[in-house]
């Protein structure tokens, strides 16, 4: 790459961060529904041709900031469970979910984002799965270092819910139990659950101690799923 071409890819990569900076600044004022190419391109300065030139629609600019968001918040985990790696798979799981939870309330508009109100008219597109699977895929790999070490202590599945477990357990994990799937399903639901009522309110007057609450309750999840 010659001297020229570098400083173009320099330029580009700094004028899309400043565009995706102002684009978060304008979801938290205003929300992912109210998001416009044209409003960003005032707020910068910049003719919407420009601005189009680095994102082709705000579909775009809405996935790029949902994978950027993703990838945080896995980052964030990640770095969590690399500090207890080597502990009980009970303490590892409760890291990663309170990793989570850290992450959504220092950044709440972005986990607004993705956890949120789904934006109307806007379908995330596949590109999107693999930073949305990085925190599931952590929680995954502790269930499986499980299986395949201490063991899971896991409850039968009712009869009408085998095939769908069974199902569930091809796509997700076809080598943990199906209960255990099952269960870890239920528990990434029941995860995002809880941060979310924090979040948005649903707990005001209800838990004063969070934080306490909070780790009890991913605590058990992590039991539910078979972690000894």
């Amino acid at each position: 790459m010659s001297t020229a071409q570098g400083a173009r890819a320099r330029a580009r990569i700094e004028v899309t961060a400043t565009i995706k900076d102002e684009a978060r600044r304008q979801l938290a004022a205003e929300g992912a529904a109210k998001l416009s190419l044209r409003a960003v391109a005032r707020e910068l300065g910049m003719v919407s041709s420009a601005l189009y030139r680095y994102f082709a629609s705000r579909d775009d600019l809405l996935t790029a900031l949902i994978i950027d968001a993703y990838d945080s918040l896995g980052e964030s985990a990640e770095r969590a469970h690399d500090a207890v790696r080597d502990a009980a798979p009970v303490e590892r799981w409760v890291a990663v979910c309170e990793a989570v939870r850290r992450w959504a309330l220092e950044n709440s508009h972005e986990y607004a984002l993705i956890y949120g109100s789904p934006v109307p008219g806007y379908t995330a597109p596949a590109t999107t799965i693999p930073a949305a699977s990085r925190v599931g895929l952590l929680l995954i790999g502790i269930a499986r270092d499980a299986h395949t070490g201490p063991g899971l202590s896991l409850l039968a599945l009712p009869p009408e819910l085998r095939s769908e477990a069974e199902r569930m357990n091809a796509d997700i994990a076809p080598d943990l139990p199906a209960e255990a799937v099952t269960a870890l399903v239920a528990a990434w639901a029941q995860l995002f659950g809880l941060v979310g009522f924090e979040l948005f309110g649903q707990f005001n007057r209800i838990v004063a101690d969070r934080e306490t609450f909070f780790r009890h309750a991913v605590t058990r999840l992590g039991r539910e799923v078979g972690l000894r």
